[in-house]
């Protein structure tokens, strides 16, 4: 990678996971205030539609290191740094943490976590040179609370709140913010990607009647009445505009009133008490 040019401050923005959601979002968003925006994802004829709002695009596949190595020095090399990090790339893996793979739990990893933290690692050297920089962590409401068979997505949302808390005081000396966003029900194509754990070979699976209900619920969740208390994509990527905007940045930002609403009442209760209310809702094994 090449040192930044000159004494000039890039406030370019390095977003991952730009196919649909709040990724795309954002980067419309942003481009459409005026931010140079570079728009990444594994298949880049996916995101061709943001050239048209003013984004420039870049493969960029966050289980790869060549890849992620590949789209930052790009970005390095036109603009002198990445100036903000957005780390969006994500899916959700549900099932009972017995029956999912080990490799579909490093899959998740990968993706939700290592490639975070990877990302950070490539883009952090520039923020620092230039003694400015912003890195966007979307986390979820999820890394504050957990519902039954979605153990291993939330651990990677836990994750995310442990690695932004330990980066904020790491980096902040040399100019740099770090931002947790953490959305509540967004109404995205996410729930629909979400990947259940199947059973292999056949064989007997004790979560089955658990699992096939998860799926009924989460979809009631995404359709019902609860929608009302989340919000579309747009809103998070307001919620990022503004967070890389002030000059000092938020350590944390949560989006929607389901995710204030649903981390307080998991703050103030009990966990007999929680564990209680999730057997009210979901169908415990057995």
């Amino acid at each position: 990678m090449l040192p930044n040019m000159g004494n000039q401050v890039s406030k370019a923005v390095l977003i991952t996971g730009c196919s649909s959601g709040i990724g795309e979002a954002t980067a419309r968003r942003l481009a459409g205030s005026g931010w140079t925006v570079y728009a990444t994802a594994r298949k880049p004829e996916t995101i061709e539609h943001l050239t048209q709002h003013g984004c420039k695009t870049l493969a960029l596949d966050v289980t790869e290191e060549t890849s992620m190595q590949a789209a930052v020095d790009a970005v390095v090399r036109a603009e002198g740094a990445v100036g903000v990090l957005i780390n969006n790339a994500g899916y959700s893996q549900g099932g009972a943490v017995e029956q999912v793979s080990m490799e579909d739990v490093r899959r998740q990893f990968e993706t939700n976590v290592f490639g975070a933290i990877r990302m950070a690692q490539l883009t952090l050297p520039g923020m620092r040179a230039q003694r400015w920089g912003k890195v966007v962590n979307i986390g979820s409401m999820g890394g504050r609370l957990t519902f039954p068979g979605g153990g291993l997505y939330h651990a990677t949302k836990y994750s995310l709140e442990a690695l932004s808390d330990a980066m904020r005081f790491e980096v902040k000396g040399f100019g740099v913010g770090v931002v947790l966003i953490e959305p509540g029900l967004i109404t995205t194509e996410f729930a629909n990607n979400a990947v259940v754990a199947s059973t292999e070979n056949g064989a007997e699976n004790p979560y089955a009647d658990f699992e096939a209900k998860l799926e009924v619920l989460t979809k009631g969740v995404y359709e019902g009445p609860a929608r009302h208390l989340g919000g579309g994509p747009d809103v998070v990527a307001k919620a990022i505009e503004k967070a890389i905007t002030r000059r000092r940045a938020p350590s944390r930002v949560q989006v929607t009133a389901s995710a204030r609403l649903t981390i307080l009442q998991r703050k103030l209760t009990p966990d007999r008490v929680w564990d209680a209310a999730m057997r009210s809702q979901f169908p415990q094994p057995r």
